[in-house]
Formats: structure tokens, sequence, C-alpha cells
């Protein structure tokens, strides 16, 4: 089975329907020799729209097109027959898509929750039949007025994954199996770096009517904030979690050291923005079924004066505890949303 390719960022060029040409013409009926003007409106060209659809959860089906083009509107016609409106074009995105003006720079919009959408060319307005330009001194207009063009833009569609807890780390450090365990989520999991080559989400089950979405984002690496490793399409996935877990490997393949790996890693989301030292975050070495990690746990808990969970997804050894932390900080995090009485 091929899986479907994930695609979060795409550029695409959109041009909006032409407005209809007015129409100019004059009423013809025996018996009726002084008909007058009868050209109806040119229609309205159609508009580009992007909405934030449920269930799609990827831009690669925008990728496979780089051209979007709505219907143009149609021409009036005598009898004061109007033009056809032009049907707008939907582009479907996920939520959490950003609409940038790719030549101005700027955000259009941000598609944060499903069903959001925004206009991103606007249709052309239809032209004037000569009916509009009958007065008591000009009975005989032959004036019309063509149908206005459509907007052309150029958009970056660059999508940032909405979940409540984000699973960061080294590459290798463990979030894809963390992930497969605690949901139904399958990423690709294997035993050497960078496995994970785009974010995988999966919905964890608290009780009957409590849940929360996780999601695998793939592996840092020093330099990440300056684009190393694909860093930049990585980092701006982390913006949209609410809480950070942060897993950290006890036995590094490359023999370096789980506390400076960590520090990296941390200091990699802090210049890439400041305002992820906000967020809470929870720290847990993994792959507690190795013999030493438990002197790994005490080392990290130790230098970082903070809780350091000691997990294993292999065996599930304290992932009911993980999960409680998290499920209280997320509780903590919305109590403090809340506006004050």
């Amino acid at each position: 089975m091929i899986l479907p390719m994930f695609v979060d960022r795409v550029e695409i060029d959109l041009q909006a329907g032409n407005g209809g040409n007015g129409c100019s013409s004059f009423r013809r009926e025996r018996y009726v020799p002084r008909g007058g003007p009868d050209g109806g409106d040119g229609g309205r060209g159609g508009s580009i729209i992007v909405v934030a659809q449920p269930g799609v959860d990827s831009l690669a089906a925008v990728a496979h097109n780089k051209f979007w083009k709505a219907e143009s509107g149609g021409h009036g016609q005598g009898a004061n027959r109007h033009g056809r409106a032009g049907k707008d074009l939907l582009i479907p995105v996920p939520p959490g898509t950003i609409v940038i003006d790719s030549e101005k720079d700027f955000v259009v919009r941000d598609l944060a929750t499903e069903h959001d959408q925004v206009v991103a060319a606007r249709g052309g307005k239809g032209g004037k039949g000569n009916t509009h330009f009958k007065t008591s001194t000009n009975r005989v207009p032959r004036e019309f007025t063509p149908g206005e063009e459509g907007e052309h833009r150029r958009v970056v569609l660059e999508l940032k994954v909405i979940a409540d807890v984000g699973l960061i780390g080294m590459p290798n450090a463990g979030k894809s199996t963390l992930l497969s365990r605690l949901s139904r989520a399958r990423p690709e999991i294997a035993a050497y770096p960078f496995t994970t080559r785009h974010p995988n989400l999966g919905r964890v089950q608290l009780d009957f009517d409590r849940s929360f979405v996780l999601a695998d984002i793939p592996g840092l690496i020093e330099g990440a904030h300056t684009g190393a490793g694909l860093g930049h399409e990585f980092l701006r996935h982390i913006q949209r979690t609410g809480v950070l877990v942060h897993l950290v490997e006890p036995f590094p393949a490359d023999g370096s050291d789980p506390l400076q790996n960590y520090r990296i890693v941390r200091g990699e989301l802090l210049q890439f923005d400041a305002q992820l030292g906000d967020r809470p975050e929870l720290i847990a070495v993994t792959k507690a079924e190795l013999p030493g990690s438990d002197a790994v746990h005490q080392q990290l808990r130790e230098s970082l004066q903070q809780e350091v969970h000691l997990i294993s997804a292999v065996t599930g050894q304290s992932l009911h505890q993980l999960v409680g932390s998290i499920a209280f900080t997320l509780q903590s995090q919305r109590e403090a949303a809340l506006p004050a009485e």
C-alpha cells in the first residue's frame, strides 16, 4: 500500500474569475417602435476561498495543482437578461493552515480552527448593461462596461500541526514508539535516526469523554533554528502545541551526553521562538528497560532540579504516571485560560 505524502508547505497561483461584460441591446418587438435599451449586466466572477476542512490532514492534494482558476461570470444579454455568476472555487486545507501572500509577505489569514475560511482571490464584478446609462437626454445609450478582471494572487499555504501535546527530543529518542504505545497511530519506527520525516498525530483516550491529541514532532538537531536538518519545517509545528513532552534517550548511539542533548534541544526551541520557553514542559528519560537508565534519570533530575519521569514504551513502565501528569498539566492550562469571575 502506498501511503499518502505528507505536505506541510506549498506555493500556488490563484486566478479568480473575471466578471462578465455588460450588454448593449435595444428592445425590438412588433408594435413597440420605441422599446429603449434592454442590455443586461454581466455576472460576477467566481472567487477562490481557502477553507479549513475537518478530516484534511495534509496539503498533498493542493500541491498536485499549482494553478487554481475560478469560473468567470457570464456576459449580459438582451431582454435585460443578466449573466450567470461564476462558481466560487473552494480549496480545502487542514485546520492550522496559514495563508500568506507570497509577493508582499504578509499573513492573509490564520485558519486555526475547523471551518475557518478566507477569500484568497476575489472575483471581478460584472459589467453594466446599457440600461444603466439611459437618461432623459440620452434615451438611446450604447454605452456598457466590461467586467472587471478577477484578482490574481500567489500565496503560500503553510501548515502548523495543531495538537494538545507535542513530543520533542533528539532523533531516535523514542517519540514514535511512545506515540504508537499511547494511541492508535502507527508511525514508521526503526533503529536509526530521522525515521520520522513529518509530524504524526494520535489521540490518547483518558476516559470515556476525555482525550487529547498527541503529536510526534520529528527529531531536532543542533542548529535546527537556522534550518539545519529541516529544522524550520519541524520547529513551526511545535508552536501549535499546548504542552511539550521532552524525551531524553539515556544512551544515544553517537555516545553524546543525555543532559547536553536536552540542553541543545531546549536551546533550539528558545532561539526559534522565545515564547516556547513559557510553554509547559514535562521531561522523561526513555528506554527504562536498559540497564543503567535509572542512573541517567537520577543525573537529569539532580542537574535540572525538577521532576523527570523514567518510562519505557516497550514494557509500559510509568506510562500511566506520565499520561496523568500530561492530563493534569493540560487541565491546569485550560483553567488558567478561563476568564476570572
